[in-house]
């Protein structure tokens, strides 16, 4: 029997297929060697010989060879780099340009504290302004009211499309008002400035007399609303949300009904759950024994949905059903913070619950209060409620709340009698009323909405009763704007009613954006960021958030803070700084690239809040111009000195490059467009309208970006134009600034120029800035659309590296350059680099079985795969010609055998994660929270935007759009007229902790391959060798990259290690005058706490409400 041995003394059996492969001269038809066998990876090739026989055979290729091939490559990529990058070059230019520019120093702690306190002292100057106005008006307005019991409608606003439009007394006279709306692009709406609008929810009846004298004594509020947008023309949406479900708005825009059923009612938003009353901890227990069946079951079912709907993420819940003995209807064994996905797995589980035995309150009480004294959990530690829902039952179980209760009665106990039934309720309402609680009938559907809401009302009263103490700003989570501001989050302020029918209260709303901030300040740099997190970790403010889909699911600070310390300390208020490795995403989501971040962290006071700010140690400097009256001049002549917008201009491309500048916001007249040729015609023609050190212009991004239009002119001047680029098989070659320039050379390569004209927005400057050497990007493909079309040389592949400067000891990186290569040449190119011949001129020889040279890339490409792959595994150059086109694609499509053997083998690592901002098809509608009755809220909104009217955008220039979790209005209306947000599992690959050459056997039986593996020095890039697979039993195991639809994590695991939270500091629980003899007799709740009127100030800062479709209002909910 024969066998193969390495020379170097390791013994290894081939499998009888690869050495038939290798040697078929040499071998039988059938194999002597028994089978099966199993071949274990080898650390080093050499020359294999034919044991027995003596007979010396041909290798495939030696370690020695692979790596000569690696070499080459290795000098071929960095000698075009160094001649057409120009590197060193720029690096030149920079000093020799240096009297025009300062490296001045970010202070991350100063800077960071200065945005801090300029977010607080704005927020301060609107809380003791507008608001305070708007509060006082509501107050006095509704303490002058006199109640009309006769009151008819006077005027309303028809809509054709609205088939109840006509007059809400049939009789009466009804005089019509038709409005008219003019486009206003802060609003990115129609509105009239003269006149309010009113919304009514579609399940109340417009003519009631409560809602008409609500409409009569809130009609006041029109004057007010319009006072304060005339002192402050940056406020927005100015809008009074009343108990009774009443919305009135300014200005009057038509409202945004949805297709289907208008589900909205300012009761049920968002803001109204935290600012009702103070955090809760609830358990919800629900009969289940016999008697509870058929349509009463699916009455409790609905209930105890619309019961969750109305808690938010600073409560925490549990649900549980009880007959004889009580258990949890989910996989939660105690109490869950009430967020989104929790609520989900209720939902779900609920929906399972099924009657039979018998009613044990008992069993349901025990269970709830074991609950409830749970201290080894984090829990709200505020209020404290049992809520039972049960078709009725004799047993008071008085033995169980003088065990647990009484006498201090810390927990309330609400009670709900569902059904139609004959039982007697007596029982139901004693356990309410002796417990602080309530007493409700549910009788049908119908009730359900408003009597799972009320009880807020009853947790209301301590703040009521706690008067100016109460009078604290609360902040809320994240939420979406009803009419289309977007993402914002809420601070409420408690004024009180002050009629005498009955104590009440209102609150002030005062919302400060989440947002999209990607650079708080400029000289952060591409990867210098600000972020914000709220008590509960969850993000507000990161540039990675976005604004585009109907987000429902909240994303905890993970996503922009790795590191549980960092977290931790911002939750808890403190100040911190500290440096870490982390991993990051790139922009396009198909890379992780392995970054120093420096973490500054200070708290926002006088908010829920903590900011913090990222900066990479590369941009702890920064460049600041430095220009003189004459290189500011629009008309001047090069050389000067002169840096001038000539080389902006597009007559001079053709010799200088294409030019694409970054679309910031350089003045404040400056017109934005997407199309980049459109911005830069816009900005030429506003330079030569005003000087570059106009008050209205940002002198530095306008001075940066002058300054970088003559560096890279200087570069074309001195490098690019000179060169011969088809000789190196060059498509394009082009360098990209901090200062906003990306120039392109030549100019007929602008055609096919994708990249983002934002450097600060395009991955491959962002990625080269954080990475050493050439960084590799080859076209992005997708294994659904179709492969790459390889006509007209058009396909590059790009290659960029960072410019790193050292000035006076102080290191910064200012400028990315690089070279885009032609696919088709240099995969020619790549095939003879990996060859044996000295040079491209030299002959090929061909090299088999039975000859005594080594196969190579460019002869045996019928044996041997050759192909490079980037450090995200994607496929950059191959040997095959048919897998050309496939280029860009992740390599497991292209040979999943190959790539599941390189991820084993430890040359890549797998990152993956769950991106909760995905947009999928449209869901059902769903509830989305509840607010009390008694509830009025008035919202106003200020945009501090591209236009220059924010004081912290003219400051800084930063721009916020509205991002963060939210609750959305349109999910309540028309979840057809948008995509909806979804979880999606993502999987990102980079390289593994193997550095070195390394080679390796696939076994897989009669399909065995050998490969060998090596990364090229200085680069981004894996050079593989392998043998051709025979055939395909072991491709099985193909690894995934691109996103999959997903629940998610296992929240039932998630929830045995919850992430760290704080609630609000403010509880108001209890008090010792409160009245509780108002408990419930069957009837309809009236509300204890009178009124509640909150304002809402938007602070969006820079925010694009993201357009939405236009309806006109219906006359049934515009008065």
């Amino acid at each position: 029997t024969s066998c193969i041995k390495l020379t170097t003394g390791n013994s290894l059996i081939c499998p009888a297929a690869s050495a038939r492969r290798l040697f078929p001269s040499l071998l039988s038809p059938s194999p002597p060697f028994p089978a099966p066998f199993s071949c274990p990876a080898a650390p080093l090739w050499g020359s294999l010989h034919m044991l027995g026989g003596g007979a010396l055979l041909t290798p495939l290729f030696s370690a020695h060879r692979m790596q000569h091939w690696a070499r080459r490559l290795e000098q071929e990529i960095d000698g075009v780099m160094r001649i057409f990058g120009g590197v060193q070059q720029l690096r030149e230019i920079y000093k020799d340009n240096r009297n025009l520019f300062e490296v001045q120093e970010n202070e991350p702690q100063k800077l960071v504290e200065k945005v801090a306190g300029d977010i607080e002292s704005l927020l301060d100057r609107k809380v003791q302004g507008p608001e305070g106005r708007l509060a006082d008006a509501a107050e006095n307005f509704q303490k002058a009211h006199r109640w009309q019991d006769n009151i008819k409608v006077r005027t309303t606003v028809p809509s054709p499309d609205d088939p109840e439009s006509e007059d809400v007394e049939r009789g009466s006279k009804v005089s019509t008002l038709r409005l008219d709306f003019v486009e206003d692009s802060n609003f990115k709406n129609k509105v009239n400035y003269s006149y309010t609008a009113v919304q009514i929810p579609t399940d109340i009846y417009k003519g009631s007399t409560v809602i008409l004298n609500e409409l009569n004594w809130t009609e006041a509020l029109e004057n007010v609303f319009i006072e304060n947008r005339r002192q402050d023309p940056t406020l927005l949406w100015q809008v009074f949300g009343s108990a009774t479900g009443v919305t009135r708005y300014y200005p009057a825009t038509p409202w945004r009904a949805p297709k289907k059923i208008d589900l909205y009612d300012v009761r049920r938003r968002p803001w109204y759950i935290q600012g009702a009353s103070s955090p809760k901890d609830m358990v919800i227990i629900v009969d289940v024994s016999g008697s509870v069946s058929g349509l009463t079951l699916k009455l409790m079912k609905t209930s105890v949905c619309e019961m969750l709907d109305t808690l938010s993420d600073d409560d925490y819940v549990n649900v549980a059903s009880f007959n004889e003995k009580a258990q949890p209807v989910s996989c939660f064994t105690h109490l869950v913070q009430a967020n989104v996905r929790n609520k989900k797995v209720f939902k779900e589980a609920v929906q399972g619950m099924v009657a039979k035995g018998t009613t044990g309150y008992k069993a349901g009480f025990e269970y709830a209060f074991d609950q409830l004294q749970n201290s080894n959990i984090t829990r709200a530690n505020c209020n404290k409620m049992i809520m039972m829902f049960t078709d009725g039952g004799e047993d008071r179980v008085q033995d169980v709340f003088e065990k647990y209760n009484w006498p201090n009665r810390t927990v309330r106990v609400f009670t709900f009698s569902v059904g139609q039934h004959n039982y007697d309720v007596t029982p139901l309402q004693w356990m309410a009323c002796a417990n602080k609680g309530y007493y409700f009938e549910i009788p049908s559907i119908g009730a359900i909405r408003i009597n799972t809401q009320e009880y807020l009302d009853v947790l209301g009263r301590p703040m009521v009763l706690a008067g100016k103490e109460a009078k604290q700003v609360q902040w809320t989570n994240v939420y979406e704007d009803a009419l289309g501001l977007g993402l914002v989050v809420t601070g409420t302020l408690p004024v009180f009613n002050l009629t005498q029918d009955g104590p009440g209260e209102k609150k002030v709303r005062f919302p400060l954006p989440p947002g999209k901030a990607p650079n708080l300040c400029p000289q952060l740099g591409a990867n210098g960021y600000v972020f914000a997190i709220d008590l509960n970790g969850y993000v507000l403010l990161h540039p990675n958030l976005k604004p585009q889909v109907n987000h429902q699911l909240p994303r905890a600070c993970d996503s922009g803070l790795p590191g549980r310390r960092i977290r931790r300390s911002m939750i808890d208020g403190n100040k911190g700084h500290k440096q870490i490795r982390t991993l990051v995403k790139s922009l396009d989501e198909r890379y992780v690239d392995e970054v120093v971040r420096n973490y500054t962290w200070v708290p926002i006071r006088s908010t829920n809040y903590s900011l913090g700010l990222v900066l990479p140690p590369y941009s702890t400097f920064y460049l600041q111009a430095n220009l003189s009256d004459q290189i500011l001049q629009v008309k001047c002549k090069w050389p000067a000195p002169c840096l001038h917008f000539e080389f902006l201009l597009p007559s001079s491309f053709e010799s200088e490059g294409h030019v694409f500048i970054a679309p910031r916001e350089y003045c404040k007249d400056l017109n934005a467009s997407d199309n980049n040729t459109e911005f830069l015609k816009n900005f030429i023609e506003l330079m030569e309208k005003v000087t570059p050190d106009s008050k209205q212009c940002n002198n530095f991004l306008l001075h940066n970006l002058i300054l970088d239009t003559g560096i890279t002119q200087q570069l074309v001047e001195r490098v690019w134009r000179d060169q011969d680029l088809n000789t190196y098989s060059l498509l394009a070659v082009f360098a990209a600034t901090d200062g906003g320039i990306t120039r392109v050379f030549p100019n007929k390569a602008a055609e096919d120029w994708t990249e983002n004209p934002e450097p600060f927005n395009a991955s491959f400057y962002r990625r080269s800035l954080d990475n050493h050497g050439y960084i590799f990007k080859p076209p992005h493909q997708d294994a659904l659309l179709r492969p790459l079309e390889l006509e007209n040389d058009t396909v590059g592949i790009l290659v960029s590296t960072a410019v790193e400067l050292s000035l006076g000891g102080r290191t910064l990186r200012p400028a990315v350059v690089g070279v885009k290569l032609d696919l088709e040449a240099w995969a020619e190119k790549f095939k003879v680099l990996a060859s044996n011949r000295t040079h491209q001129d030299q002959p090929q020889k061909q090299c088999g079985p039975s000859s005594h040279c080594e196969m190579d890339c460019e002869v045996n490409n019928e044996d041997l795969l050759c192909v490079l792959i980037d450090d995200g595994g994607f496929l950059v150059l191959s040997n095959q010609n048919h897998q050309w086109d496939q280029v860009g694609r992740f390599f497991s499509e292209v040979d999943a055998n190959l790539m599941l053997a390189l991820y084993n083998n430890s040359f890549y690592t797998r990152k993956e994660s769950y991106d909760y901002q995905a947009a999928c098809a449209p869901q059902p509608p769903g509830n989305l929270g509840a607010a009390p009755r008694g509830v009025f809220v008035v919202r106003r909104g200020l945009r501090l935007s591209a236009a220059g009217a924010g004081e912290l955008a003219r400051v800084y220039g930063w721009g916020l759009g509205a991002l963060g979790p939210a609750d959305s209005a349109e999910a309540e209306g028309s979840p057809e007229a948008r995509e909806s947000s979804c979880v999606m599992k993502q999987t990102q690959y980079y390289f593994g902790s193997v550095n070195a050459s390394y080679n390796a056997i696939i076994d897989c039986g009669n399909c065995s391959r050998l490969f060998h593996a090596q990364r090229l020095t200085n680069t981004n890039l894996l050079f593989v060798v392998a043998e051709k697979p025979l055939c395909s039993q072991c491709e099985a195991g193909r690894l995934l990259q691109k996103e999959t639809h997903s629940d998610g994590p296992e929240q039932c695991e998630l929830v045995q290690r919850p992430r760290y939270r704080r609630g609000p500091h403010i509880c108001f629980d209890y008090n010792a005058t409160e009245d509780t003899s108002d408990c419930g007799r069957g009837a309809s709740f009236p509300p204890s706490l009178g009124v509640l009127v909150s304002l809402q100030l938007l602070l969006l800062l820079g925010l694009p409400p993201r357009p939405q479709p236009q309806v006109p209002a219906h006359a049934s909910r515009r008065l």
